[in-house]
């Protein structure tokens, strides 16, 4: 995973060498540099960034001027010659804060917050990916982690979850091409998994929260790689 990243700062030399250590960081990808704070707010608006490393001393407009200037501001790490800037810095929830001359690894541990936050960002997104289905003539909205399996019913689906089962009019076939293929798993004819709740499984059941339902014998290979890959 690469964070996509801008450098804004006045001093050339001082791009430079923060550039070299981004190209050099296996999860960074440098999008832009900028000498300014005005093209920069541009191009954090015309691109799609991640991490912005962002000098608090330039003329005119300053760092922490860009930073109240933007809507929705992607992750900062600030860099300054000034330690006073420390304090100041947390008020504007920067991912971390470089003091000049940066270390490499005062740079890298930086990036490792960096890159845990936008996990942890990221992660946070996922869990609350939904879908609305139709039940009882009502449309209902369905958080797809709150989903342990789904089980076929004749004509009908029932979705097992943590708020209780929800029954639709739907085929197996149809349901599972709405869920995502990295997380959901068909493992029989008339069960599809939950991957993240798969607990344990032998060569013919698979146990979820404490559940067991039926694995086909053809199954329990792929079964097997898409854990592993999980």
């Amino acid at each position: 995973m690469k964070l996509r990243s801008i450098i804004v700062d006045d001093s050339s030399m001082q791009r430079i060498a923060i550039a070299k250590l981004v190209n050099n960081h296996p999860n960074l990808a440098m999008v832009a540099q900028y000498s300014n704070a005005i093209e920069a707010k541009k191009g954090i608006k015309d691109n799609d960034i991640d991490l912005i490393f962002l000098d608090v001393e330039m003329p005119i407009i300053n760092g922490f001027d860009l930073l109240e200037s933007l809507d929705n501001p992607p992750q900062v790490i600030l860099i300054t010659g000034n330690p006073d800037y420390a304090l100041k810095a947390f008020d504007y929830d920067v991912t971390d804060y470089l003091h000049k001359p940066i270390t490499l690894a005062r740079f890298d541990a930086s990036v490792k917050r960096a890159v845990t936050k936008y996990e942890q960002m990221h992660r946070v997104t996922e869990e609350e990916e939904y879908i609305f289905v139709k039940s009882n003539l009502r449309q209902r909205k369905v958080v797809l982690n709150d989903i342990k399996w789904i089980e076929a019913l004749g004509d009908y689906i029932k979705l097992v979850t943590n708020e209780g089962n929800v029954v639709i009019l739907s085929t197996m076939k149809s349901f599972e091409q709405k869920l995502p293929k990295d997380k959901f798993l068909r493992i029989h004819k008339s069960y599809i998994v939950n991957l993240e709740k798969v607990e344990k499984f032998n060569s013919k059941n698979v146990e979820l929260e404490g559940r067991q339902v039926p694995l086909s014998r053809n199954k329990k290979t792929e079964l097997a790689e898409a854990l592993y890959n999980f």
